[in-house]
């Protein structure tokens, strides 16, 4: 018998938006190169695999090109099929061990709640390449471990760009997060969008790890400590922020399942 993989848009509750992750939990481990494979055939923004071990599961995440390090988008999706395939029983919270350390998932009703680490960013000088790459002026940059941290002047500019992604490439820091607070009307509190060619992803369709370094931007800059925000790619998705300081910002979305198949070896 093969292996079950699952097919799950994450930060939506619809099909065919938010963000769409594999899933595959695995009865042993499995190779990287394998792995890797898998993640190049489905061809995703990220195939998640997870191996049980004594009170949680062993968590990976991997681009069709390269292992990351932290993706929210794909531990919702993992933690919904946990849930949803019998894995956990509903009041059961998930508990992963990943590269990044130990990150918790929760249940709340339609959400999932997800406890990862806060991503700090550091102010930096514009570099002159990153506003030509981007195709409009920066209001503000910062730098954190996931890349730069772009503010711009509008929602309208955040949802209208159209970034040249060879130059992005060859920046030395190729992956950009864009951001705006949104118009007075709007039920949201601030947009974003995230590029990442430097991970083989031009646009990501909804980027928890984003998150975590908009939580803090956001908190020093409007004063308060819970966000609803959207990720405004072509599918769309939403987040529910929550950043009460220290070290843990709390991400929530929803989450469907699209498809489920068998893998061959």
């Amino acid at each position: 018998m093969g292996k079950i993989i699952t097919q799950v848009d994450a930060f939506t509750n619809k099909p065919f938006a938010g963000n769409p992750a594999a899933v595959c939990v695995l009865p042993t481990p499995e190779s990287d190169r394998w792995m890797q494979n898998v993640a190049q055939e489905m061809n995703l923004s990220e195939t998640a695999f997870l191996v049980k071990q004594d009170d949680g599961f062993n968590l990976r995440w991997f681009t069709p090109t390269v292992e990351v390090p932290l993706c929210g988008h794909a531990t919702l999706a993992s933690a919904h099929v946990l849930w949803s395939e019998g894995h956990l029983s509903p009041d059961e919270v998930a508990r992963f061990y990943t590269k990044r350390g130990v990150l918790i998932a929760a249940k709340q009703g339609e959400w999932i709640e997800l406890d990862f680490p806060v991503n700090h960013s550091q102010p930096i000088a514009v570099p002159e390449e990153l506003s030509q790459a981007l195709g409009v002026a920066c209001k503000s940059v910062v730098q954190n471990s996931l890349g730069y941290l772009v503010e711009l002047e509008s929602e309208d500019l955040v949802r209208e760009l159209q970034p040249n992604f060879q130059q992005l490439k060859s920046l030395p820091v190729a992956d950009v997060i864009v951001t705006s607070i949104t118009q007075a009307d709007s039920e949201y509190d601030f947009v974003s969008r995230f590029f990442a060619p430097g991970l083989g992803i031009n646009e990501d369709p909804v980027t928890g790890a984003a998150h975590c370094c908009l939580a803090a931007y956001w908190r020093d800059r409007l004063g308060k400590d819970e966000f609803l925000a959207y990720q405004a790619s072509s599918r769309g998705g939403v987040v529910k922020v929550r950043y009460p300081g220290g070290d843990r910002v709390y991400l929530a979305g929803q989450a469907v399942t699209v498809m489920r198949g068998e893998l061959y070896n």
